[in-house]
């Protein structure tokens, strides 16, 4: 069999591809492995935001029986409209503040339609929650989430990979939940008054 430039090509372009995604699962895997990943959307800090959805849930901050607060008219990357709420919480026998910020948008938004309908114009629940001493000292001990409503982790694709967006959201980026707070007036990372962080 002679093989022509167009045959040549059948064949190497696919064993390429081939080869390139086992190399790119094979470097997603070591870097999982070694602990290199991202700081946010690993296992642990997964299962912790389920934890924290929980916690939430029981102290009525998220889910149907979520208490309200007064929406009011947000900027991005948040939502058009927002809502928060605080309490502590504690979860896997910590202590902290949870501070819940419902993200609203699509078509017809407004403070008057999120009042007459929150579930509609939902569309995530950002939430920060103080963690121990020493979990990330850096910035303040804060664990960070994105949620979809129904308390699913939104996600982010990076280089291949789907990343949830729980843990140390963003920690060394320009852009993010980290670097976005940690201009927050009071070095607090907590932009909204009257939240007294213990």
């Amino acid at each position: 069999m002679k093989l022509t430039p167009k045959s040549w090509r059948s064949i190497a372009f696919p064993a390429l591809t081939l080869l390139s995604a086992i190399t790119l699962y094979g470097c997603q895997t070591t870097i999982r492995t070694m602990g290199m990943g991202p700081p946010m959307g690993s296992a642990t800090d997964v299962a912790d935001s389920q934890d924290v959805w929980s916690a939430l849930q029981k102290a009525r901050l998220v889910g149907s029986q979520a208490e309200k607060s007064k929406p009011y008219m947000g900027s991005p990357p948040h939502g058009k409209v927002l809502e928060i709420l605080h309490k502590q919480i504690t979860v896997n026998g910590h202590k902290g503040m949870a501070i819940v910020k419902r993200n609203y948008g699509g078509p017809g938004v407004s403070i008057n339609s999120v009042g007459a309908n929150r579930s509609k114009y939902l569309k995530a629940i950002t939430v920060m929650y103080k963690r121990e001493t020493g979990y990330d000292a850096e910035d303040k001990n804060w664990f960070w989430a994105k949620y979809k409503p129904n308390g699913s982790l939104h996600v982010k694709e990076k280089m291949g990979m789907k990343i949830q967006l729980a843990g140390r959201v963003a920690k060394g980026k320009p852009e993010g939940c980290i670097s976005c707070h940690q201009g927050a007036p009071g070095g607090d990372f907590v932009f909204a008054n009257g939240i007294q962080i213990r």
